[in-house]
């Protein structure tokens, strides 16, 4: 058998420390986030009991994904617990309260707007043919050959276009 002790995995996890960390961010998409994880796994590493574990790397990446996935899991089971308490906003809770307030607050608002200014940003700084396949399609609601007659193009050229466009505004919006 050619496992790794303990001690092993935590040499092995302070060498892989900083790819164990992008693996997090990547999953998780918050840093904060990835460092409390990274640093919850550090912790379940001092109570794995000493003992030969085969491919101690593979172990800490499955141990980093697992703790990820407890995470969703917790997440999501706070969520039905707080949607159970405030109940639906249009009637009364199961407690017998008066319904929430319908309407957006002054920072949902806010971000809403800031939002909508991040798109429309991002639609005007789209590359020229990629901004007119984008505005007649999806704006203006043609389908990909009426695109492509417009635009004098094949409707492959449109759907290269839209690809262009979809993946400009990802990258943007994500920024």
């Amino acid at each position: 058998m050619n496992g790794v002790s303990g001690q092993g995995l935590e040499a092995i996890y302070r060498a892989s420390r900083p790819e164990l960390l992008r693996f997090l961010i990547a999953r998780i998409g918050d840093s904060g986030e990835a460092e409390d994880v990274l640093q919850e796994l550090w912790l379940k590493l001092q109570q794995i009991p000493s003992g030969p574990i085969e491919h101690g790397r593979a172990y800490l990446f499955r141990m980093a994904q697992n703790l990820i996935v407890d995470r969703l899991r917790e997440r999501q089971r706070r969520q039905r617990r707080e949607q159970a308490w405030y109940g639906d906003r249009t009637g009364q809770d199961q407690h017998g309260s008066q319904p929430k307030d319908p309407s957006r607050n002054a920072e949902e608002t806010m971000l809403d707007r800031e939002e909508a200014a991040a798109i429309a940003s991002a639609i005007a700084n789209l590359p020229a043919a990629a901004g007119r396949a984008f505005d007649l399609h999806k704006l203006q609601g043609l389908n990909h050959a009426e695109v492509a007659e417009r635009l004098g193009i094949s409707r492959s050229g449109v759907e290269k276009h839209m690809a262009v466009a979809m993946k400009y505004l990802r990258r943007a919006l994500l920024d």
